[in-house]
């Protein structure tokens, strides 16, 4: 699954502006139906506000409602300009086994080349579908990229950890266990590090 992140709203304070930040709350607490029910009357009342398309998208990812998420989403792309949601597009087509789909929105994304986290995010959503399809070399040349980092970010720990991932079901698993112990060099509470390395061993 994608890392979805709200964007910046830089939309007039009033009424509605209110209830978007009510949506936004119940976003942020998983309350994912109490958003819903809000943004709905929101998208009816402004269908041309980025910001109301783009939670409302987030919220129906949130939900595995894929299609919807993909309109809503390609709805604040139109609106915004903002490549930041193409992760999460990417992926909805993802599980929705719309495999071409997603590689060509990971394609538009990566020659945009918006922000190195997006990107990332991005490379992970586009590793993932190569594996889903069976394509475990090309998954994993997509993410070796991200070991050149020596100080390496959060998204690049998010990139190693799906890289580990990838060499233990190759069956390369020196290299997973090198990995995961990188991983665990630099943050030894990231994921569920500990205990792969404890099953490799």
């Amino acid at each position: 699954m994608a890392s979805p992140k709200l964007g910046n709203r830089e939309e007039p304070v009033g009424p509605s502006n209110a209830k978007l930040e009510d949506a936004a709350r119940a976003y942020s607490a998983d309350r994912y139906q109490d958003a819903l029910r809000i943004l709905r009357k929101l998208v009816a009342q402004s269908p041309n506000s980025a910001a109301v398309r783009e939670l409302l998208g987030l919220t129906y990812y949130r939900l595995g409602r894929w299609p919807l998420a993909v309109r809503e989403l390609q709805a604040h792309h139109e609106l915004s300009g903002s490549y930041d949601q193409f992760p999460v597009i990417a992926d909805s087509y993802r599980a929705m086994r719309r495999y071409a789909d997603a590689e060509t929105t990971w394609e538009e994304l990566r020659q945009a080349s918006p922000s190195a986290e997006v990107v990332a995010e991005g490379r992970l959503v586009a590793a993932g579908s190569l594996a889903d399809q069976g394509d475990l070399r090309g998954a994993v040349k997509l993410l070796e990229g991200s070991l050149r980092h020596s100080r390496p970010k959060i998204s690049h720990l998010r990139q190693w950890y799906a890289l580990a991932d990838l060499y233990e079901r190759a069956g390369e698993l020196p290299r997973a266990r090198d990995l995961f112990t990188q991983i665990a060099a630099v943050d030894p509470d990231a994921y569920d590090v500990k205990q792969r390395l404890g099953a490799l061993g």
